[in-house]
Parts: C-alpha cells; structure tokens; sequence
C-alpha cells in the first residue's frame, strides 16, 4: 500500500553575494551588499514565489525578531508595494516556528518556540502537517538542514557585489549533494534570483 499523504518540501531563500556572503564583515547587521537589491522587479517577484505554496515559517530567533517587528508593519501598509504586503500578510498569519535556546515564550502570534535541532524540528512538522516548510532567510538552520541534507529547494538571490568579508552560507564540510536549476531570472541592476530543487 502507499502512502497517499504528499510529502511536504523543505524550501530555503536567502540572499547572496557573489563571494557567497550573507552579510558583510561588519557583522550580523551588515547587509548593504544585499539590501539595495531586495527591492527590484526581479528580487519582488522572486519573494512572492518563495511563500506561495509553504504553510508554515521556519526561522531562528535573531531573524525571526528583525523580521516580525518589520513585516508586521508593512502588512499594514496600504501604500507598500502589493508583493510586499503580500508576503508579510502571509508572514504574520501563517504558522511560525521559531527556534531558540534562550526564549521560551513567544511575543508574537500563531508563533512557537522550540529548543531542539532544526533537524527534528523538520522532522515533527513533515510528519503533522501539510504545505511547504520555508525556511525563511535563517542562515543558522539553513546550514544545519543543509548539512543533513533535508532541503529540497533553494531560493537564492544572488547580489553582483563582492562584500570581501562576512559570514558565508555555503561553508566547508556540507556533504556534496546535486541540484538542478529550476529557474532563473535577471533583474536590470544584475541581480539574480535563482531556483534550484534538489536532485535526489
């Protein structure tokens, strides 16, 4: 007998710079290099096919901070760009995982904190849910699902600057693993913002 229940995928997105940086080198909060391209055609368009189809936000607890405090505002926004309140209305109604070793009690709504391994966390919501698990610009649980090779596609918005320092997605010791282009588009400041589902 087989089993009829869809599987639900695991989808990634983060912005990148062409050294392959998430920030620069002054730090977490260093994202110039990658910023000034999040609001273009190209990388607007790219953010509303990231959460179509997902159902619940997976994120850490720094990003999901800097995140709901900002999305929140936008989502009541009427003058803000349609892709953008599109997005953070999504955000604040969705399911929110958040994981944390430090805060147990979440401050914002439809929102849990958990304390385990991004891993078993993925794990849980594959097996109780349904939808895509977008794994929402959490470079830390990116990494870690990354290593265990639990994400089936990557979002990736790839930024024409080279920041020279900062802290890198892709880093040494990931088990080799293939992936296959599913899209791919050009913004008009060089941009692009890239698909890759996982070749299994």
């Amino acid at each position: 007998m087989t089993n009829s229940t869809p599987t639900r995928k695991v989808t990634a997105n983060i912005g990148l710079t062409l050294d392959g940086r998430y920030n620069g080198p002054g730090g977490p909060g260093d994202a110039g290099a990658i910023v000034r391209y999040a609001t273009t055609e190209v990388a607007r368009d790219h953010l509303t096919r990231i959460w179509e189809g997902a159902t619940t936000a997976l994120l850490g607890r720094r990003n999901a901070e800097g995140f709901l405090g900002f999305w929140s505002t936008v989502a009541e926004d009427e003058n803000a760009d349609p892709r953008d309140r599109g997005y953070a209305k999504w955000l604040v109604d969705t399911e929110k995982v958040v994981l944390s070793t430090t805060v147990t009690e979440a401050p914002w709504e439809r929102t849990r904190m958990v304390n385990a391994p991004a891993a078993d966390v993925v794990a849980d919501l594959k097996a109780t849910g349904e939808g895509d698990i977008l794994v929402n610009s959490s470079p830390t649980v990116i990494k870690a699902l990354l290593a265990a090779d639990l994400i089936d596609r990557l979002y990736l918005l790839i930024c024409p600057e080279i920041a020279g320092g900062g802290q890198r997605l892709f880093e040494d010791g990931l088990p080799g693993t293939r992936w296959r282009l599913a899209d791919q588009r050009t913004g008009e400041l060089g941009e692009m913002a890239l698909v890759y589902d996982r070749a299994r």
